[in-house]
């Protein structure tokens, strides 16, 4: 009997210790029998799904699965679908993001009205912000703006124009006066002036260097190029610091990195992570300390986000901050919502700020460091954009930073190519938009001057609503045309079209007693309404005054044109809204 008076190896109460759902000591195999599955079992599931999908024929292998699920970005890096322990063969670089515990919740300040900006900073670290980020110029008055901030526990950093620059720092170390600066206090230094307002931070302790790659992000540049661009001018920054008579390690000191985080959570994770990894790699070639940690602030997307439906936004820059995070920025910055349509309100930036709060402090995503290492498919993803990022910057040593022009024009190519085909979705734009929304008015500041918008084209389109609406012409029940009706609206209405529709139908004198007159008409059915009454509905529609028909599917020969998944929605677009003036 044991001390309690029960039988050895009873649990307290009587029952028996289930001596069965024990692994075998000396093992960690916790896993049943029949949980323990291979990489064929998992490819037999997923082509069953994708046979499903009519992506995978009968005939494929099921390995295909593999080429179905990945898919390359643009820097032509392959996205795995799965994680396998190969992934980790043959990885060139190492290194983990060091920050343990929460980032910095930077929030932006840009704007003429000191008053106004002194007000919205006080509130903004009333409600959670630890720094601020001050676009300033030679005329701002920062001792108004920063009246109240108490400079030794609020960080702030300077982002003041070429030729500015040291003119602004002297100014706000006037402000900070005999007042201890904040650590993470940064005057701002790139450019010409660089030296200059180095050698000011260096003298009263303080970061005084931005290295800032959301530059050539904002005109679309992709993660590779980002990271190459990034290195090329800091490794610029190290020579002309050092040659200045700086240390290496004294100059790496000084620096931070500023780089975008989209809602392309993986590719971001990995982007911050080889960013660390690729300037160690520089610091070391010059002679310096390859441990000293690269100090990163993260924002969020300007490109990503979109003016129609920005309440959108709110999901992106979660996700964006999110992946910032992870992947060990060390301050993040979440733009409001509403910032693409001006000057945010109070909603935007309590939102923005509180965004970084939730994910801290009630979801717990700074409780681990690098919560992504040693994920197979995350170490892979970032051990290639290292190597990628390596290969621009070589070519920018090269070359010169003027050649980045041409490639980043490529890639906004492609990607304008892919946002056209609705292959790179953005929602709430080409993907179910809202005509009829009213967007928040917001007063024009200028932050997104000069930033190419992923949806552009798009917006564009939606700036200038069609002349006229398109009849959708259903065939048939309800239930039999919604799928084709419903994809086809959405289609036009990404153009700014609207669709009249006509309902359940049940034959060509029900479409034409709902026609009005309309110049464009869609057919939208299923192929078996198409083959039975499809022609015939076309020829009724055109003698009753309708110039142009459309179909929501293949093309067949009795309509002028079509639309289907994969169709360059943009030229479909811009051609039907011709026939629309």
């Amino acid at each position: 009997m044991t001390v309690d008076g029960s039988a050895p190896g009873a649990v307290a109460g009587g029952l028996d210790e289930p001596d069965e759902l024990e692994p075998e000591q000396g093992t960690l195999a916790l896993a049943a029998e029949g949980d323990r599955h291979t990489v064929a079992d998992w490819e037999a599931a997923a082509a069953a799904v994708l046979r499903k999908a009519r992506r995978l024929t009968d005939d494929d292998p099921d390995s295909r699965v593999w080429d179905k699920l990945s898919r390359t970005t643009l820097d032509d890096i392959s996205v795995t679908p799965l994680g396998t322990a190969d992934l980790l063969d043959d990885l060139h670089t190492s290194g983990r993001p060091t920050r343990s515990g929460d980032w910095d919740i930077r929030a932006h300040l840009r704007g003429d009205d000191a008053t106004a900006l002194n007000e919205t900073a006080l509130v903004d670290l009333d409600g959670g912000v630890t720094s601020l980020w001050l676009q300033a110029g030679p005329g701002t008055d920062l001792a108004a703006q920063l009246q109240g901030v108490l400079l030794d526990l609020a960080p702030v950093v300077l982002d003041a124009p070429e030729g500015a620059q040291a003119a602004v720092a002297r100014t706000f170390l006037d402000v900070l006066g005999d007042t201890a600066p904040a650590p993470g206090t940064n005057l701002g230094g790139s450019g010409d002036e660089l030296v200059d307002v180095a050698r000011l931070a260096q003298e009263r302790g303080v970061l005084g260097v931005v290295v800032d790659a959301t530059a050539v992000h904002d005109r679309g540049a992709s993660d590779a190029q980002e990271l190459g661009y990034s290195m090329a001018v800091a490794a610029d920054a190290l020579r002309r610091l050092t040659e200045a008579g700086l240390g290496v390690d004294e100059a790496v000191g000084l620096m931070e990195f500023r780089y975008a985080a989209t809602d392309e959570q993986f590719p971001t994770i990995a982007k911050l992570r080889a960013a660390r990894r690729l300037w160690a790699r520089v610091v070391e070639l010059s002679g310096g300390d390859a441990s000293l940690a690269q100090r990163q602030h993260v924002v969020t997307s300007k490109p990503m986000m979109s003016r129609y439906d920005p309440y959108v936004n709110m999901l992106r820059t979660t996700v964006a901050a999110f992946a910032a995070g992870v992947g060990g920025a060390d301050a993040v910055t979440v733009l409001p919502f509403d910032a693409p349509l001006g000057r945010p309100d109070v909603l935007g930036r309590r939102v923005a700020r509180n965004t970084s709060a939730l994910l801290m402090w009630e979801s717990h995503v700074a409780k681990v460091a690098d919560p992504a290492g040693g994920s197979y498919a995350v170490e892979k993803l970032t051990d290639d954009l290292a190597a990628a990022g390596w290969a621009e910057l070589g070519r920018l040593e090269e070359d010169g930073l003027a050649a980045l022009d041409g490639r980043i024009a490529e890639t906004v190519a492609r990607r304008d190519a892919e946002v056209a085909r609705r292959t790179r979705p953005i929602t709430g734009l080409t993907e179910f938009p809202h005509l009829a929304e009213t967007l928040p008015e917001r007063e024009p500041d200028g932050f997104f001057d000069g930033v190419r918008s992923y949806g552009a084209a798009f917006e564009a389109l939606r700036d200038e609503p069609a002349a006229a609406p398109v009849f959708l012409a259903t065939l048939g029940t309800i239930a039999s045309h919604t799928a084709r009706a419903t994809f086809a609206a959405n289609l036009l209405a990404a153009g700014g079209v609207t669709t009249e529709v006509a309902g359940a139908t049940a034959g060509v004198e029900d479409l034409l007693a709902a026609y009005a007159g309309q110049p464009v008409v869609c057919l939208a059915g299923s192929d078996a309404a198409y083959g039975e009454w499809g022609s015939e509905a076309a020829s009724a529609l055109r003698e009753a005054g309708a110039a142009h028909v459309l179909i929501a599917g293949k093309p067949v020969d009795y309509a002028d044109d079509s639309c289907a998944m994969g169709v360059d929605a943009l030229d479909f677009l811009t051609r039907t809204r011709e026939k629309l003036a």
